[in-house]
């Protein structure tokens, strides 16, 4: 597809998101100020209504809020870790979201469970497990950044770890799926997952679509090698624990925050600007996904200072509960499903604070020349680059089984594999002129594809081309 677009809206538009950029004082806010935003939270709800306040503030034509159905809530409460043996050490971590505490101290040996079925689990396991701390799966392989490179041995080491995990079958990977459940049988008192980063970072997640049955507990990855070397070598380990979490009985509404520019000729032909607004509570929320709701709310303010009117109305939603399963924009396709037709195209922002550096096709290759024609008008914003690859793991999933053209665009790392679902995801690794290009980009795109002569080609739906 060919078209041209105004240089003098694109000039004011590139003039106002780099000039005078909100990005780094809403960014602010929303992490200091409301903090993070776990799904079902009065936090959330909160961030929920001071986002449509701003969409209004900044001069968008209508805002307003979604609901939609989510699950039971849970609150995060007071832990406590301490290593009795075979020494005492303090030990760092926190609970996975949506698991139960402990129902006051306990203590109790640490066991690697490695079976691969139930059969297997009930002949080497069965009656042996009570009031254990439990570990199913071998560290993952991280060396040191800092320190040597990486040694043959070292190399084949990971390699080996990685490899055993990749060559279970389905059924075996069905059958550890199941351990939680055969654990809680056994009454064992609870699971120690890896935190899978370096610098004693952990990788938080849970959801209540998945309940676990037992208490569950993130420990720092040097704690959780630690444990497994020792209890590979014969060594006993001990774990002292007291953990309070809370866990509501009735279930949840939260809510999508969503508002729009209204287009000139065609009204009921939409671009949306997506981001996920929840984020998980041990940090709070800058880079994931803070930085990219800002993104969404800065484009609009963007636009509607520019006083650009579109052919097509230009949408920006702020999803819910994305950490628990892309619940948010799930619910949002279903309840408007009828209008996903007419759908021009989803670009969403959501890896981390960095700058716009692309976009992957997610298999719709034979858009690459419309995408180099998108960037065109921002290069000096630039360089960009237009890759065949999909991406995973956030909203525009949601639409692409509707043929609507759904993009995550490409951005800087700026740290994001750290700071992702971890304790440091807070305001002092954003990047504001990052954030600022991004919102940038993403206005110029959308008022680009607003005023395209015609509709992209729709993708293939999940019921056929």
């Amino acid at each position: 597809m060919q078209w041209s677009v105004d240089s003098s809206v694109v000039r004011a538009l590139i003039a106002e998101g780099i000039t005078h950029s909100h990005v780094s004082t809403d960014l602010e806010y929303l992490s200091d100020v409301i903090g993070p935003r776990l799904t079902g939270s009065a936090a959330l709800r909160q961030a929920n209504d001071w986002t449509r306040d701003k969409f209004h503030e900044y001069g968008a034509d209508s805002e307003w809020t979604e609901a939609w159905t989510f699950g039971q809530g849970w609150e995060r409460g007071p832990i406590t870790l301490t290593m009795v043996a075979p020494h005492v050490q303090p030990v760092f971590g926190a609970s996975w979201a949506w698991a139960p505490g402990t129902d006051g101290p306990v203590t109790g040996p640490v066991v690697i469970v490695d079976a691969t079925s139930p059969a297997d689990f009930a002949q080497r396991f069965g009656g042996r497990l009570k009031g254990t701390w439990v570990m199913i799966r071998p560290p993952v392989p991280l060396t040191n950044p800092d320190g040597p490179t990486m040694t043959h041995a070292d190399s084949v080491r990971a390699d080996s770890a990685l490899k055993a995990w990749s060559k279970l079958t389905d059924d075996q990977r069905k059958s550890i799926a199941q351990l939680p459940t055969l654990l809680a049988a056994e009454h064992a008192t609870g699971l120690l997952q890896d935190g899978a980063k370096n610098f004693g970072l952990l990788t938080m997640s849970g959801t209540p679509h998945a309940l676990d049955p037992i208490a569950h507990v993130v420990i720092p990855h040097e704690t959780y090698e630690m444990f497994y070397r020792l209890r590979q070598a014969g060594q006993p380990v001990k774990l002292r624990a007291d953990i309070t979490n809370t866990l509501t009985v009735d279930t949840l509404t939260a809510y999508n925050t969503v508002a729009e520019i209204r287009g000139t000729v065609h009204p009921d032909e939409v671009v949306l600007l997506g981001a996920h607004l929840d984020s998980w509570d041990l940090g709070t929320g800058t880079t994931d996904n803070g930085a990219g709701a800002i993104a969404v709310l800065e484009a609009a303010r963007i636009l509607a200072a520019a006083h650009v009117r579109p052919m097509r109305t230009i949408r920006f939603a702020l999803f819910t509960g994305e950490e628990q399963g892309l619940l948010g924009s799930t619910a949002y396709v279903s309840d408007h499903e009828d209008e996903l037709a007419k759908f021009q195209a989803v670009l969403v922002l959501d890896n981390g604070t960095g700058r716009i550096t692309g976009v992957a096709l997610q298999g719709r290759n034979e858009l690459h020349n419309a995408w180099d024609a998108l960037f065109a008008p921002v290069a000096s914003l630039g360089p960009f680059a237009v890759r065949a690859q999909s991406k995973g793991g956030t909203d525009h999933l949601s639409f692409l089984p509707y043929g609507v053209p759904s993009f995550n665009y490409d951005q800087l790392t700026r740290g994001y594999n750290h700071t992702h679902h971890s304790q440091v995801d807070t305001f002092e690794h954003a990047v504001p002129d990052d954030l600022a290009q991004a919102a940038t980009v993403m206005a110029v795109n959308a008022y680009e594809l607003a005023n395209a002569p015609a509709l992209l080609a729709r993708g293939q739906t999940a019921e056929g081309p």
